[in-house]
């Protein structure tokens, strides 16, 4: 019997981040993406979610590489924790493996993990797949799509692009490549569907620069312009603006700095010289002949814009006058934290734009004409939509049906699903291990569904402790009931509530059988129910209650 080839999505599929896809061919599978996604608000003290990739470590002597199609991090931030547990060779362009570097760096991961850089045009073979990179334009330099080969067929998984006809280096996507592909035959397409519910074109990068320069003409003031640190075109275009009306720029934001570093170094971006200066020397220069690049787009509290915002930057107050440019769009879910910190600025007195009132800020995913135009170029047989929570990959299965895809040929599959494909057909036929691992500091994986129960329990509730000291030879209560809260009430003011809570403990530990009086479990659990009872009927709230008893 003829081998099937599975794609198994094990992220970014309804949800937006941790982009990584499995294909999975006899003895061999190939990774597409290692990416991370951000907490949500209820997941307290989560730092970033990632994959669940049990399955990849059960089958972990069939990988044959970690395939990166750019370098943001819901594509590659998951790399430092999941090479922990798997080792396997990373396949990435220039910039995206020098960005990977700096966090296996940190992670103290690089010694131990084989790197291999490639360039779009090349062909790796890993197994029974071979793997071609091609160029596309994204908000990143180096994003590249994959046609992914094996005995079954051609699969081209998209990463994330748009149709670039002017970007501001690199040249555009190579659309004559997916035209060659597509009239050779491709079996599935995996397509980005972030942009699918906008109609039209996404603007170029460049169209970004005319709007810096009407913003630059004519002001005298300090400018501070935040943008996404990895939008290395971005940065680019605001030095050579800064250059031109004779500013010198400073940067502010580790993430900032760390991206510079990297692609200066690759040549990705060229800075005149004599423009960049350090940002402790920035108060000797006049206002008109300043310009500061920082992090903190999306208003993040410990960001470079956010401090300077809250008085708390150590190099940069923000001044009455400044001119602020917000050169970045919100990530559903930051609204309330760039509000913020746009008030602030505007209660220090300086002027915001932001890209509601001018174009300040362009898209990297394609809209609804350019999948069309991939969609008509690549003339797929099935095609699968990726990258977007559910609305998204309905929208994008029906336009492939616009442009003439039998619906029984579009699978709208889910994270951990099975989708078997031979040359005639594509059916999900089962599912694997998949989910979010949550870390926490150093910890990944050990903050589970349980801890983040107990979590959001303690911070809608608070917590009250009993504790009390009974003798392990009779069970008789030695001292106690002594009642402790926190986040439930403040003890001052409800000493009356205080008193009843330790009534109604020592009811509780006395209706318990004294023939089993030495039996703690049942002492505690009468504790908990009987003021969990209470506690409801007076104060309609369910704190978490901890007994806590010392035997003496």
């Amino acid at each position: 019997m003829a081998e099937k080839l599975k794609i198994i999505p094990l992220g970014g599929l309804n949800e937006i981040g941790k982009n990584m896809t499995v294909y999975e061919y006899g003895n061999d599978i190939v990774v597409v993406d290692c990416g991370m996604g951000f907490p949500d608000d209820d997941m307290y003290g989560i730092d970033v979610v990632i994959p669940d990739v049990s399955y990849l470590i059960k089958n972990q002597n069939k990988i044959r590489g970690i395939f990166i199609t750019h370098g943001h991090e819901d594509h590659i931030g998951a790399l430092p924790y999941i090479l922990r547990s798997i080792n396997a060779p990373i396949y990435a362009t220039r910039m995206s493996a020098g960005l990977i570097k700096l966090k296996l760096e940190e992670h103290r991961l690089l010694d131990k993990t084989k790197m291999i850089t490639c360039e779009a045009g090349d062909v790796v073979k890993a197994g029974k797949f071979s793997v071609e990179f091609i160029h596309v334009n994204h908000s990143i330099a180096d994003a590249v799509a994959f046609a992914i080969k094996c005995p079954v067929g051609t699969c081209i998984h998209t990463g994330d692009f748009k149709i670039d006809t002017t970007p501001v280096q690199g040249g555009m996507i190579d659309l004559a490549r997916l035209g060659e592909l597509g009239n050779q035959g491709v079996l599935a397409l995996l397509a980005d569907s972030t942009n699918v519910e906008r109609s039209g074109y996404t603007r170029s990068e460049s169209s970004v620069g005319t709007s810096f320069d009407s913003l630059f003409k004519g002001c005298e003031e300090r400018i501070i312009i935040t943008t996404f640190a990895s939008n290395v075109d971005r940065i680019q275009q605001i030095i050579d603006v800064a250059a031109r009306h004779g500013r010198r720029v400073a940067v502010t934001g580790r993430s900032m700095e760390n991206v510079m570093k990297v692609s200066t170094e690759l040549g990705y971006m060229h800075v005149p010289d004599g423009v960049l200066m350090d940002l402790n020397h920035i108060k000797s220069l006049p206002k008109n002949k300043v310009c500061i690049i920082t992090t903190g787009s999306q208003g993040e509290t410990m960001s470079a814009l956010s401090r300077m915002a809250f008085n708390t930057h150590r190099q940069v107050d923000i001044m009455p006058g400044d001119r602020i440019i917000m050169s970045a769009s919100a990530i559903p879910g930051n609204e309330n934290s760039i509000g913020n910190v746009i008030n602030e600025l505007y209660r220090k007195g300086a002027e915001v734009f932001n890209e509601r009132e001018l174009a300040l800020h362009v898209s990297g995913h394609a809209c609804q004409e350019e999948l069309k135009i991939v969609h008509a170029l690549v003339k797929p047989k099935f095609f699968i939509p990726v990258h977007g929570e559910q609305r998204m990959l309905k929208i994008h299965a029906k336009l492939a049906q616009e442009v003439g895809m039998a619906p029984n040929n579009v699978i709208i599959s889910d994270i951990g699903k099975v989708i078997e494909l031979t040359p005639k057909s594509a059916k999900i036929t089962g599912t694997v291990t998949a989910g979010q691992v949550f870390v926490d500091g150093y910890g990944v994986g050990d903050v589970g569904s349980v801890v983040l129960r107990d979590r959001r329990h303690l911070a809608q509730d608070g917590v009250i402790v009993v504790v009390l000291s009974m003798s392990g030879e009779d069970g008789e209560l030695v001292s106690g009931p002594d009642i402790i809260t926190r986040g439930f009430v403040y003890v001052k003011e409800s000493e009356g509530l205080m008193e009843e809570l330790r009534r109604v403990a020592m009811e509780a530990i006395e209706s318990v059988d004294t023939n089993y009086s030495t039996d703690w479990a049942a002492i505690k659990s009468s504790i908990k129910n009987d003021l969990s009872n209470y506690l409801y009927k007076k104060t309609k709230r369910s704190p978490m209650i901890l007994p806590v008893i010392m035997e003496v």
